[in-house]
């Protein structure tokens, strides 16, 4: 690893050909730390100059990041390995990160708000939910910028690369950290990974998902072992030794990788495969975390010349995080990483988003930051606690919150959103119910809980033709409540007596929110309620994974089952708890976040309802049909702006998004009704 402190002096400017960079160094003293050098390494104007609302002409910037920090600092020592850091000559560890900044070219006419998209394995994706843009690795266009919505109100949007592993691809931004060693001594451990595969192979990466791979330190080595099971909670079979190695196939034969697993036969399609192996040099993956820390509290408590940001140019810090950097945003929060190291808040709010009650394999040895809760089986993150407030495991006899143990000072404003598929594929319920699922609990006053009713993970779009299959995902579109949600949190930090809009999500008090057995889903021809959901488990990693982060039981002991709650529905199967977008409460179709072909796939479903009585006697359909629900499409388009101006009073919309949310429910129409006639 480059090092970023050699000899005397801290600065110098350096000019590569075909590449513009800036290089500053900062003079450190004990108490400061932090952000030692900003490299750009390109600069360019987005959207060709355009202006954007009051804040002008935007500009990005890319490049790396690099960073030191202090593993005597008491405020680091919740980074898992830290004290087993190379050091350099000032006793610090150093680090970088890959960055990418979208911003007014003048900083000071923005709105003073950086927006933080913590990506999603590499992946910008703010954009894609605030400005309805296609995602794009490297946003630059008009067209990048969807409709504006965040530059037109003064957004600064930056990225910061926080994930080691991330795939060596073009435009995917990644952390680079370095490995922990014991007294100079390599340090071994174990590491599982599990997949299925579709169709029969005979090799597979022991990474997930093109992920960087840990490599097999010795092939040999006893502990490692291959099984295989047709179900999560099933029984493992012992795959003999002599039946696979660590390898791969090329041009038709196999050859030694210590990062693949080769099986003589082939893997099967639907099975679960699970390899348990030895490997070594686990990176300081909690590095990814202060990263972020250190970046965003540079931008809010000092300059960054490089970035063209003056001291006070940019005063407050919201992060924004989908499904994994979701996950993310509740591992920073638990962990005590938004206090930086002189004790001063990071974010002032996070929009934890579809991260369900879970957190991650973000901060631990031989962390896997990819892996997901559901879609792999039994690493870490489903672990308790669930809540912000602080609760009794009645189990274990376990006393915790995410928010206990934190300085009060620092504590953000916070909101959990969450589609249904949430609820469906982990027990999402968690995060505001008691822990044995008996009863509601109340949220922390700088919370909110948001469940979007009737959506699936990531918002579908309409076929080009009605449907004819069950099998397509739910366009009932969520994205209008990210982006009141946004304005609200903004003006919640600003003035702390602006309140954002009410939680709204399911409670068991009042019949909303039932065990799977007991929802009320309508007798839909073709359609069967998901029961082999993925549930969560108090799981048993070995006794140093607690305290110290470290897994040694592998894979780990199942202690018991959390309980698994889900939001109750009304007689067209559409749920009748949270936030009910007008597309849902003047239904045209059932919308669900699970689908039943996958219990635990990210797609809802969409089941239009028949669209006359004759043709839901003919298809034995009981949900009422279109045209005893509306007279005509004025009609259907009155009641849509009704329940839109409904929402916009109570500030879960914005008044200026309400022609597109109707122009939006005609084509709906359109689409199920006229052009089918």
């Amino acid at each position: 690893m480059r090092r970023l402190c050699s000899g005397a002096s801290h600065w110098s400017a350096q000019y590569f050909k075909g590449w513009f960079v800036v290089s500053v160094f900062l003079l450190l003293s004990a108490a400061e730390a932090e952000v030692v050098r900003i490299d750009v390494h390109s600069k360019s104007d987005i959207a060709g100059g355009r202006t954007y609302g009051l804040a002008g002409p935007y500009e990005r910037l890319l490049g790396r990041v690099y960073f030191e920090v202090d593993p005597r600092n008491t405020i680091n020592e919740s980074i898992i390995d830290i004290q087993y850091a190379p050091l350099n000559g000032f006793g610090r560890v150093e680090f970088s990160s890959d960055f990418y900044l979208i911003k007014p070219k003048d900083v000071e006419v923005g709105n003073g708000t950086v927006l933080v998209d913590v990506m999603n394995r590499g992946r910008k994706r703010v954009l894609h939910y605030y400005n309805f843009a296609l995602a794009q690795l490297e946003p630059e266009s008009e067209m990048d910028m969807g409709d504006g919505f965040l530059l037109d109100r003064g957004f600064s949007l930056l990225y910061v690369g926080w994930q080691f592993d991330v795939p060596r691809q073009k435009g995917l931004m990644r952390a680079y950290t370095p490995v922990a060693t014991e007294s100079g001594s390599t340090i071994r451990g174990l590491v599982r990974s599990d997949f299925v595969v579709q169709e029969l192979v005979h090799d597979h990466s022991l990474g997930d998902r093109g992920h960087a791979p840990y490599q097999a330190a010795d092939p040999n080595d006893p502990r490692n072992v291959l099984t295989v099971r047709d179900t999560a909670s099933g029984n493992r079979m012992v795959v003999g030794r002599d039946q696979w190695q660590f390898g791969r196939l090329e041009d038709g034969r196999m050859v030694a990788d210590p990062t693949s697993v080769y099986l003589s036969g082939g893997f099967e399609p639907q099975k679960i495969y699970e390899v348990v192996f030895v490997s070594e040099d686990p990176p300081i993956a909690g590095l990814g975390l202060a990263a972020m820390r250190d970046f965003v509290s540079r931008l809010k408590y000092g300059s960054a010349d490089p970035l063209s940001v003056p001291a006070g140019g940019i005063n407050r810090a919201i992060a924004f995080g989908d499904s994994q950097s979701g996950r993310y945003l509740r591992t920073f929060l638990r962990d005590g990483f938004n206090e930086d190291e002189r004790h001063r808040k990071v974010f002032d709010g996070l929009i934890a988003h579809t991260g369900s009650n879970a957190r991650g394999s973000f901060n631990h040895r031989f962390a896997q930051p990819s892996r997901a809760v559901d879609r792999s089986y039994f690493y870490p993150g489903d672990q308790f606690p669930f809540s912000d407030v602080s609760q009794i495991d009645p189990v274990t006899g376990l006393k915790d919150g995410l928010l206990e143990g934190l300085n009060p000072e620092t504590i953000p404003k916070v909101f959990y959103t969450n589609s249904s598929t949430e609820y469906w594929r982990l027990p999402t319920a968690l995060i505001h119910t008691s822990v044995d699922g008996a009863r509601d609990i109340q949220h922390a006053e700088t919370s909110r809980i948001y469940l979007f009713a009737g959506t699936q993970h990531v918002p579908a779009q309409l076929p080009r033709v009605r449907p004819q299959s069950l099998h397509i995902g739910n366009p009932n579109d969520y994205r209008w409540f990210l982006r009141s949600l946004l304005v609200s949190m903004n003006g919640w930090i600003i003035d702390p007596g602006i309140l954002p809009p009410p939680s709204r999500y399911p409670r068991i008090a009042d019949g909303t929110l039932v065990p799977l057995e007991q929802v009320q889903f309508p007798n839909i021809r073709g359609i069967v309620l998901p029961r082999d959901v993925s549930r969560a488990y108090r799981l048993d990693y070995g006794s140093q994974f607690e305290a110290d982060g470290i897994i040694s039981r592998e894979p780990p002991g199942i202690l018991s089952v959390f309980p698994f709650l889900v939001p109750q529905v009304d007689d067209s199967g559409n749920e009748l708890a949270g936030l009910r977008s007008p597309d849902l409460a003047v239904p045209l179709a059932t919308y669900t976040g699970w689908n039943p072909y996958s219990p635990i796939a990210s797609q809802g479903s969409y089941i239009p309802f028949p669209r006359t009585q004759s043709e839901r006697e003919k298809g034995g359909d009981v949900r009422l049909p279109i045209d005893s629900r509306y007279e005509n499409r004025q009609h259907y388009l009155g009641l849509v702006t009704e329940a839109a101006l409904a929402l916009i009073k109570q500030g879960y919309l914005l008044g200026g998004d309400l022609s597109l949310i109707l122009e939006n429910a005609g084509r709906h129409w359109d689409f199920l009704v006229t052009d089918g006639q």
